[in-house]
């Protein structure tokens, strides 16, 4: 049974750092690309950054560039998601997910942790 865990999540101030960790479980970790999502309250869900099997390959939606940082040890099997500067907007419930590629569905997502930045 494949499982997908978040874990890292909680209450930041603003401008405070968090690190998200997914660890995956009952696949062969290195032959998925991993990505995070997050979801706010009324909002739709939104694509945060991919990391290619090897962890060489990185893609970043806009509005994380320059303060979040994805990575992968595939000896571990697990994809962390370092996040800096958070802003009050970055509050969501944080989401990974897995697929054998960038143009293949989605096969396995995470619980979710939720991640809370105050002002």
């Amino acid at each position: 049974q494949v499982q997908l865990v978040e874990s890292g999540g909680g209450l930041v101030q603003a401008g405070g750092s968090l690190r998200l960790s997914c660890a995956a479980s009952g696949l062969t970790f290195s032959n998925y690309v991993m990505e995070w999502f997050r979801h706010a309250p009324g909002k739709e869900r939104e694509f945060v950054a991919r990391i290619m099997w090897s962890g060489e390959i990185t893609y970043y939606a806009d509005f994380v560039k320059g303060r979040f940082t994805i990575s992968r040890d595939n000896a571990k099997n697990t994809v962390y998601l370092q996040m800096n500067s958070l802003k009050p907007e970055d509050t969501a419930v944080y989401y990974c997910a897995a697929r054998a590629g960038s143009t293949h569905p989605y096969e396995y997502w995470g619980q979710g942790t939720q991640v809370t930045v105050s002002s």
